[in-house]
């Protein structure tokens, strides 16, 4: 049997694991140990040449374990397997999706250099590139989703800063809003700014579509960034992060990561591990229910606008439709929506939530519901957020695995109380 034809939610119970090697155990167990045994000296010194860079490993060569803070068979295990999702040569997991990001960036950009990044992104991915990456002389300059490849290369130009364009980071779709972003457009302008002596470097958080819907590496990117703790995790049980892509870019963000120390530890691997088992299964479940919810939120009475991806083919614009088909897999089970009025009808709504729980983060089994104008993404300025459609009326809804039935009582009673 060829398992390299077979697909990854087969592979995910076994791939990059030897029962043979942990006593028969049927699931890797949690390798939960600091250091590692040589079998002799001249051994531990070829692990750490390799691992240090000063020696290349051999082709086919399987190398031994030197610390948990290197590598560690669940990690090392949990990495093989999340490349199989976005078909990457190499993944560097992490112990949060910030700690994902900032590695990532710390990496790839230097003082003086120029970030080019998409907007709305991650309230936490804001704050780090408007506030740290600042404190480091690190310039950026953001951009609007349907914004042109022409407009974007003309603010750089103007900007006098295109020679120092390092990285170019996007979040599609983008958190709260679902606005959508053409990473192939954003390939483009990676292209005519890189030169031998500055590449750019282009990398896409997919936390919103997870490894299923949207696979980024197809369309030009050289990174994908994960939250782990959504999708991937499912069980709002764990934090973690995930990068992948080629084995040069994750060699270098792996090497920051074991002196900045930020990989996730064997327990969270574990968890992991367990959680792509039936990563395929709940996100199918998490999307079918969208649609459900989404079309009853789209005609109530007290609901103003609903943005889903799924309505993209019946009331987006031309732009909107042509990558949502080039991109997307499936529209998801995020969900935004404006309710009639303001930060009071949202608070009523989400104060009167039962069955949806009032909590930030996303992706998992149970729906959860927030407000992102005072929650999530507080600390974006007021002017941004009115660009951005991040309004006091605006709610954000991650759809679980629930039945949908359930799910719409629990929304039409919370906008009864409105």
């Amino acid at each position: 049997m060829d398992f390299k034809k077979m697909r990854p939610e087969s592979l995910m119970m076994s791939h990059g694991y030897k029962p043979s090697l942990s006593e028969g155990a049927i699931k890797c167990p949690i390798f939960q140990t600091s250091t590692f045994v040589f079998n002799k000296a001249e051994e531990g010194k070829h692990f750490f040449e390799v691992a240090y860079g000063l020696k290349e490993q051999e082709e086919g060569e399987e190398l031994g374990l030197i610390y948990s803070r290197l590598n560690n068979p669940d990690l090392e295990i949990l990495e093989n397997r999340l490349c199989l999702w976005d078909n990457a040569e190499d993944c560097a997991v992490f112990e949060s999706g910030m700690s994902a990001i900032s590695t990532a960036m710390l990496e790839f950009l230097a003082p003086g250099d120029l970030l080019l990044y998409s907007r709305p992104v991650y309230g936490g991915t804001d704050h780090f590139i408007n506030h740290f990456l600042k404190k480091l002389g690190i310039h950026s300059i953001g951009f609007l989703a349907g914004e042109s490849k022409e407009e974007i290369i003309r603010r750089i130009d103007e900007s006098g800063l295109g020679h120092r364009l390092a990285m170019i980071h996007i979040e599609t779709p983008a958190n709260p809003t679902n606005a959508l972003i053409d990473i192939e457009l954003c390939a483009e302008i990676k292209k005519h700014y890189t030169t031998d002596e500055k590449p750019v470097v282009l990398s896409v958080d997919n936390t919103y579509m997870g490894p299923l819907w949207q696979h980024p590496l197809k369309h030009g990117a050289d990174l994908v960034l994960y939250s782990a703790t959504k999708y991937i995790g499912g069980h709002s049980d764990v934090i973690a992060g995930a990068c992948l892509g080629s084995k040069a870019s994750i060699g270098r963000i792996k090497g920051l990561r074991t002196f900045l120390g930020n990989m996730c530890g064997p327990w969270t691997g574990w968890l992991l591990m367990r959680s792509l088992e039936t990563l395929k299964v709940r996100m199918e479940e998490q999307a079918r229910n969208a649609v459900e919810v989404a079309n009853y939120l789209k005609k109530h009475p007290k609901v103003e606008r609903v943005y889903f991806l799924g309505l993209i083919p019946e009331s987006g614009t031309a732009i909107e439709k042509e990558i949502y088909e080039r991109q997307y897999l499936s529209p998801g089970a995020m969900i935004s929506f404006d309710v009639k009025g303001g930060e009071k009808e949202a608070f009523t709504f989400l104060n009167n939530l039962k069955l949806i729980k009032l909590a930030v983060s996303l992706g998992s089994t149970e729906s959860l519901a927030e407000h992102p104008c005072t929650m999530t993404h507080v600390d974006i300025a007021p002017e941004f957020k009115a660009a951005l459609n991040i309004s006091e009326k605006l709610v954000r809804l991650s759809v679980g695995v629930e039945y949908y039935g359930d799910i719409i009582t629990d929304i039409e009673q919370a906008l009864d109380k409105i």
